[in-house]
C-alpha cells in the first residue's frame, strides 16, 4: 500500500522533522505569547495546546503555530520556513519580560501518524494518544501532540533527534511512510491550507477562514484592532476555499479564475488528485462568487477549463 492510499484508508507516518520548534521559558512566557498571538494562551492549561496566528501591527499574518503547554515551558511547532522569522518577531517584543526563546529545531525529531485509523494504530505501537484535539501527553523521552496536517485526526511524536531512527524503524515495520508530496496531496483533497502556500503576509485572518486560530474575547494582542474591525464591519472581500478544476494539469499559483467575465478567484496551490480524477486546488475567492458558487473558468484558457466550488 502506498503512503497516499494509507492516508486515505488506514494510517501512514510522515517525517515532519524539518518543522520549526521554539521553546519559550520564564515566568512571563504565557503573557508574552498571549499578547503576541490570536488565541488564548494565558489560560492554556498544562498538557493542552492550541493553534494560533501571529500578526503584524496591521493585522497581516506573519506565521502560524501550534502552541503546547509542557508545564515548565511553552513549545511552538511551526512551519520550517517561519521558525527564524517567528523567533525574531517575538524577540523584538521582549523588553522587560521574564521570557526567553530557545530555537530547538535541530534538537527534536517530529514524526506524524495520520489517516482514518491513525488513532487506532498508535496504541498498537505503544504510543500514547492524548484525549482531545491539540492536547499533549508525555511519551518516553519526548511527548505526543494530537494534531494533524492532512486530515481531521492524527498525532505528532516529538523525540530527541538521536532517538529518531529507533522510532522510524518501529514505524516502518508496521505502517507505510507517506512522502511529503503524498501528504500535501491528501491535505489539499481535504481542503486544509498551509502557511507558506495558501496563507501568507498578504492575507487577513478572516480571509483564511481558519477561525479556530482566533479567540475573539481574549483582550489585546498585536494586530487585534484590524481583526476586530473586520469582524464588526464584516468587510472581507475574499475568502480561502477549496475547489475542483476539471483538468489533469494543475494550474500554477497565482492563476486567475473568472465568472461571467469578472475576476472571481486566485489559486494559491493546485495538484492532480488520482482519487478524484481531476485537480484539487485552494484559492482566494471573492465574496460574491463564494456565496453564489457560479461555474468558474481559468482565465484565458482555450478551450475553457472550468472549475467548481464545493
Amino acid at each position: 500500500m502506498t503512503g497516499y492510499d494509507a492516508l486515505h484508508s488506514a494510517a501512514a507516518w510522515i517525517d515532519l522533522t524539518d518543522r520549526g520548534k521554539i521553546r519559550v521559558i520564564g515566568e512571563d512566557r504565557a503573557r508574552l505569547l498571549h499578547a503576541m498571538s490570536t488565541n488564548d494562551v494565558q489560560h492554556l492549561a498544562p498538557h493542552q495546546g492550541l493553534y494560533a496566528f501571529f500578526l503584524s501591527a496591521v493585522g497581516r499574518i506573519l506565521a502560524d503555530a501550534y502552541i503546547y503547554n509542557l508545564g515548565d515551558s511553552l513549545f511552538l511547532d511551526t512551519e520550517p520556513e517561519t521558525a527564524a522569522k517567528l523567533s525574531e518577531h517575538l524577540d523584538k517584543y521582549i523588553i522587560a519580560d521574564d521570557a526567553t526563546l530557545e530555537n530547538e529545531t535541530g534538537e527534536w525529531a517530529c514524526i506524524g501518524i495520520e489517516g482514518l485509523k491513525a488513532l487506532e494504530v498508535a496504541p498498537q505501537l505503544g504510543i500514547s494518544v492524548p484525549g482531545q484535539r491539540y492536547a499533549v501527553t508525555d511519551w518516553q523521552n519526548g511527548f505526543v501532540a494530537r494534531v494533524a496536517s492532512t486530515g481531521s485526526e492524527g498525532i505528532r511524536i516529538f523525540v530527541p533527534i538521536g532517538s529518531k531512527h529507533l522510532l522510524m524503524d518501529k514505524l516502518i515495520a508496521f505502517i507505510p511512510q507517506a512522502a511529503s508530496s503524498e501528504a500535501r496531496l491528501v491535505r489539499m483533497e481535504n481542503g486544509i491550507p498551509r502557511y507558506g502556500d495558501d496563507i501568507s503576509e498578504r492575507y487577513l485572518v478572516q480571509e483564511t477562514q481558519q477561525l479556530h486560530a482566533v479567540h475573539f474575547n481574549k483582550g489585546c494582542y498585536l494586530g487585534q484592532e484590524i481583526v476586530e474591525r473586520v469582524r464588526s464591519r464584516g468587510q472581507v472581500h475574499r475568502v480561502l476555499m477549496s475547489l475542483r478544476i476539471h483538468t489533469t494539469v494543475p494550474p500554477t499559483p497565482g492563476t486567475k479564475l473568472v465568472a461571467d467575465g469578472q475576476n472571481a478567484a486566485e489559486i494559491t496551490s493546485a495538484e492532480f488528485s488520482p482519487a478524484l480524477g481531476e485537480v484539487v486546488a485552494l484559492a482566494y475567492v471573492r465574496t460574491e462568487p463564494a456565496h453564489t458558487k457560479p461555474q468558474l473558468t481559468i482565465a484565458g484558457s482555450d478551450p475553457p477549463i472550468t472549475a467548481t466550488l464545493p
